[in-house]
């Protein structure tokens, strides 16, 4: 109940949880401490709802939309941002131009889709140091939330069993 007495529906979520998202993030931000970089780390769900945010002291305030928008443009797409940099590099100069005047399309490297079996269930995204360096962070942020998934797909073999 809401405060004004209304029953409010309850939203199923596509599998990102919070809990999954802020390892993400905690994973990045370690990474990045080690290696000394001032980043931005950005997680989104399937949709491309951001759930889960951090910055280090310092780092640029344009990382912040583009932490997102990374993470972002892999959801949406299924493929790590430098990916579709690739694709992009490689198509005519009319998809060239179309694509790139997209708003909220950041095609370099630093983000990657997460999955959990087959399903795509979120983005990572990295800003603020440079692309090999972003790529790094995000890794190390989806191999924390993998670590995650695997044990939940595993629970979840064992409850049918």
């Amino acid at each position: 109940m809401s405060g004004q007495g209304l029953t409010l529906p309850r939203l199923r979520g596509d599998g990102m949880t919070l809990d999954l998202a802020r390892a993400g993030v905690d994973a990045a931000l370690e990474c990045a401490r080690s290696l000394q970089l001032q980043v931005s780390i950005a997680v989104v769900d399937s949709g491309g709802h951001l759930l889960a945010f951090a910055r280090t002291e310092g780092t640029p305030w344009h990382s912040i939309q583009l932490a997102t928008e990374k993470a972002r443009t892999s959801a949406s797409f299924g493929l790590p941002s430098s990916t579709l940099g690739d694709m992009i590099d490689n198509a005519s100069e009319r998809i060239r131009m179309n694509l790139m005047l997209r708003p909220e399309i950041v095609a370099m490297g630093g983000a990657f889709p997460i999955r959990m079996g087959n399903r795509m269930i979120g983005a990572l995204g990295v800003s603020g140091a440079s692309e090999e360096e972003d790529v790094i962070c995000a890794l190390a942020g989806c191999e924390a939330i993998a670590c995650h998934t695997d044990a939940a797909l595993e629970s979840e073999g064992a409850e049918h069993e």
